[in-house]
């Protein structure tokens, strides 16, 4: 069957060139993603108007509220489709793959709606202040336009690839932002659009995103499903979805929260050093997104071989992508640290705001050389469907450890204990993880 030879494949070709040949196109999809977030910074920045620039920042946690919601669905639908098909069972594939498709648009709608009725209370949640707050809320109500058509993008960039079609599961990704790059210049500066003009292209972008994946259905090409008829939440199907798309989920919900928090915290020291701290975590997801893209593409390989039982290859797989993973970070870390001041030139001119961007990057990729492990280690426990497991992890780096960790260390350091808190949760995080993974991991090998 189609959908066999596409995942079978992998299993039958080298393991290292099993992994990049589907990691690849998921880091490129990773890339243009940060592309896009880095975009609409690059070219707000030219305006010169730093204020512009920290709407931006504070509007990034609710682009994260969008792509958690996408992560429930895409994450989730690929871990259980991957072992699904690993079992042969591929009626089961489609009905899971057209559950994850409208209950993503159905999620899209209700978070839109959500936005547009709390807006403002959002806003000063975020510490938007007098002279960044008009610019955020007008940034945020066009945002909250796209909101299903970005679910629907984030959730099937991830689902196809768990019938091994990497590159066509790359191909929406890249659309959408590649629209969205192009708009930019377009919208900001030639059409003197400022950050409503981001925000239009981003609506722009998102809709051709999720557009791409309609069409790949309604090819036919597919071994998986969106049609209605194949809808179906029972079965296991809901409750597999959600036990491991929520808990993936929560991670970039915490990551949200804590931006909150951090920008709340950050606030207390002015608009340009939140301009600084959002610009510094920009640059942070240069390393980051090739790391995740590592993680999103090693997972339905790993979730096939568990579905079918091939734990010499599991083992094979998880052992090759831990030394990938690990020296993909160290090189990315190493890289961006010594340009990280002409790429926070790109993005900031006034001279205090650029100040602070290079010594909040600087802090933050101290632990940058570990981002792969810990995706990769993520990565493994959503593909073999453990929840608890999965949960534990996704909380522990941006929620249990982050948190208390920003406090104790703004109390002690100031300003840069707020960015110092990233670091120690990582380290801490990586540790938890290497534990609970090794665990499951071992658990699962000798069950054979």
């Amino acid at each position: 069957m189609n959908d066999m030879k596409n995942m079978t494949r992998y299993v039958e070709m080298p393991v290292y060139r099993a992994i990049m040949e589907n990691a690849l196109p998921a880091i490129a999809a990773m890339i243009m993603v940060l592309i896009y977030n880095l975009a609409d910074t690059f070219f707000i920045g030219r305006t010169n108007d730093p204020y512009q620039v920290a709407a931006i920042s504070l509007c990034s946690p609710i682009f994260m509220l969008c792509v958690s919601l996408g992560t429930i669905f895409g994450i989730g639908g690929t871990s259980l489709i991957s072992r699904v098909l690993g079992e042969g069972n591929s009626r089961k594939a489609k009905q899971i793959c057209s559950f994850c498709f409208y209950g993503g648009i159905a999620g899209g709608l209700l978070l839109s709606a959500a936005i547009f009725l709390f807006s403002t209370p959002l806003l000063h949640l975020m510490g938007a202040k007098e002279l960044s707050f008009d610019y955020a809320r007008e940034y945020l109500l066009i945002i909250a336009l796209s909101c299903p058509f970005s679910v629907v993008s984030n959730s099937y960039n991830n689902i196809l690839r768990s019938e091994g079609r990497s590159r066509e599961a790359m191909g929406g990704q890249i659309l959408g932002n590649l629209v969205n790059i192009i708009l930019d210049p377009i919208f900001i500066s030639g059409l003197n659009m400022g950050i409503t003009g981001a925000a239009v292209a981003t609506v722009i972008g998102n809709v051709c995103g999720a557009v791409y994946y309609l069409i790949y259905f309604l090819r036919g090409k597919s071994a998986l499903s969106i049609r209605i008829r194949d809808f179906s939440a029972r079965n296991g199907i809901a409750a597999g979805v959600f036990s491991i798309g929520v808990s993936a989920a929560l991670g970039s919900f915490l990551m949200s929260t804590s931006q909150i928090v951090a920008n709340q915290q950050m606030m207390q020291y002015g608009d340009l050093a939140v301009a600084g701290y959002g610009v510094a975590g920009k640059i942070n997801m240069i390393v980051g997104a090739v790391c995740v893209g590592l993680g999103q593409g090693v997972q339905p390989l790993i979730g096939f071989c568990v579905g079918s039982g091939n734990r010499k290859r599991f083992r094979e797989l998880v052992s090759a992508s831990l030394v990938i993973a690990l020296g993909a970070g160290l090189l990315m870390t190493v890289a961006v640290l010594v340009l990280r001041k002409p790429i926070v030139a790109a993005f900031l001119q006034e001279p205090q705001a650029s100040g602070y961007a290079v010594t909040f990057t600087t802090i933050l990729l101290c632990t940058g050389f570990l981002f792969g492990v810990f995706y990769v280690m993520a990565s493994i426990l959503q593909a073999m469907g453990k929840g608890p497991a999965s949960l534990v992890v996704n909380l522990s780096r941006q929620g249990l450890v982050f948190l208390p960790a920003l406090f104790i260390l703004k109390s002690i350091l100031g300003i840069n204990g707020i960015v110092w808190a990233q670091p120690v949760a990582d380290v801490i995080s990586v540790l938890i993880s290497a534990v609970i993974c090794f665990r499951v991991t071992r658990g699962f090998l000798k069950k054979a």
